[in-house]
């Protein structure tokens, strides 16, 4: 007994082996034949996540955006779709729409140019419509191209100027073949696109000035002599004019090199926004002008207005839906109807008061507006603070169609015409877009579906093969 219990001591006191644990996979022998590493998986790292939230986020956001874009730009370009399909005779010229754009202020033409490539481009092409461009580099540019294409279609139509007549364009040439060969004019409505606030009152200036100013240029002012030319003239002794100059007159004077690389200034304009009460209107002025639509065009600069073009970089489908609105509304042309000329009212109680309750209320007309005044109003406050600068010395005589407030003579304001979309175009849009989503969602729901049917062979084709009609041919063709 007492054997057996030493022996049992002794084997206690013997160290025990560990547990042999199994061996652990070394993972695919492809993947390490290839040299490449175990890969585990495993959370990614604190800052990983913090990246890879963030650039998940804005990627996501940004394709939401574009895919909900694409959608909204095909719901309008569906709407006026049937107009590229109307056939027209063959000695008549389609409709052309006029399109005005110029440089945002404090900025070039390069982003006027890519927003009517973005926006505006898709519809006209959907419609199969032709258009024509005014553009403007700088301030003033479309308001003298306006006035000038105006005056050209005042003397086509048999205005005389009193100056020399000029030989004809290529505009000119172009409108003398067609009507020798019997070509006709689209005879029905056209209509103006106007991109922006600033364009639009460059528009309007341009309008007035083409239907109220004369057909031929004003006399130039003569140039203005600076102080300092005046002052050294005067200091200049009698001892040093050489003999016999005496008499030399100052126009004698060699005459200034021209210089070339200095780009063309935008013509002056014929007449002055205060002239428009006292000028006549043009005798070939038409009952309506051409109808027209303004296009927002938002643009804002500077580092700190970055949140919100960060905004409105993601939410260009919203802005898509409001241009693409205006622009069907232009294309279609079911409906115009002349610009508003509301009075404005004035109240001389305090809102805010206790006793305005008990007073009467008495309101005031202070004057009357036209609708073209609030046009694209918002617009003004995101300008660049480049375009309010003053003038220099040098540029006192250059015109801010941007910065003046508008001026529209009354005339010309009872003859200008805004589109509107018809309701019958607007249901024919809601049910459009409709369609798309439905056609999107079964299109999302049976992609798959209709993939393994078609590569597993169990979808049958519409039309039998050709063995089974008994034409020639082996089973399966």
């Amino acid at each position: 007994m007492t054997e057996s219990i030493k022996k049992t001591g002794a084997e206690a006191t013997k160290p025990v082996a560990p547990a042999v644990r199994p061996a652990m996979a070394e993972g695919n022998p492809v993947f390490r034949m290839m040299g490449l590493p175990r890969f585990r998986a495993k959370l990614p790292s604190r800052n990983w996540l913090i990246f890879l939230s963030i650039t998940g986020s804005f990627t996501t956001a940004l394709l939401y955006d574009r895919y909900h874009k694409r959608k909204v730009q095909q719901k309008w370009c569906n709407l006026v779709s049937h107009i590229a399909k109307e056939s027209l005779p063959v000695n008549q010229m389609p409709r052309k729409i006029t399109i005005f754009l110029s440089a945002p202020p404090g900025d070039g033409l390069r982003p006027a140019r890519d927003y009517f490539h973005e926006y505006i481009k898709p519809i006209l092409v959907s419609a199969a419509l032709d258009w024509e461009v005014i553009e403007g580099r700088r301030e003033g540019d479309v308001r003298a191209g306006l006035a000038e294409k105006i005056r050209k279609l005042r003397k086509r139509n048999g205005e005389i100027s009193a100056a020399a007549p000029e030989e004809p364009d290529v505009e000119g040439l172009v409108v003398q073949t067609r009507t020798s060969l019997g070509v006709r004019s689209w005879e029905d409505l056209q209509g103006d696109l106007v991109i922006g606030r600033h364009t639009w009152k460059e528009y309007i200036r341009g309008v007035h000035e083409g239907w109220l100013g004369p057909l031929d240029p004003p006399p130039e002012p003569p140039p203005p002599i600076s102080d300092a030319a005046t002052q050294d003239q005067n200091n200049v002794p009698s001892s040093d004019v050489p003999f016999g100059d005496e008499n030399t007159s100052p126009t004698d004077a060699p005459a200034p090199i021209p210089d070339t690389a200095k780009k063309p200034s935008p013509s002056p304009p014929y007449v002055s926004p205060s002239e428009y009460s006292s000028s006549s209107l043009a005798p070939t002025v038409p009952h309506d002008l051409s109808p027209s639509t303004s296009i927002s065009f938002p643009h804002i600069l500077g580092i700190t207005n970055t949140p919100t073009r960060m905004y409105r970089f993601l939410t260009r489908r919203r802005h898509a839906d409001r241009v693409g609105h205006d622009v069907a509304m232009c294309v279609l042309a079911s409906q115009t109807r002349p610009y508003s000329f509301s009075p404005t009212f004035a109240s001389s109680i305090d809102p805010d008061s206790p006793s305005s309750i008990s007073e009467p209320d008495s309101i005031t007309e202070t004057g009357s507006q036209w609708e073209q005044y609030s046009q694209l109003e918002g617009e003004e406050k995101e300008w660049h603070k480049s375009a309010r600068k003053p003038n220099s010395k040098d540029e006192e005589r250059k015109e801010r169609v941007w910065l003046e407030s508008m001026v529209i003579d009354d005339r010309i304001g009872r003859k200008m015409k805004v589109f509107e979309m018809g309701r019958e175009d607007e249901e024919r849009a809601r049910k459009i877009a409709e369609d798309i989503n439905k056609v999107d969602l079964l299109e999302k729901g049976n992609f798959w579906y209709t993939k393994v049917k078609a590569w597993a062979g169990w979808e049958k084709s519409a039309q039998p093969k050709g063995w089974e009609q008994g034409l020639l041919g082996e089973e399966g063709e």
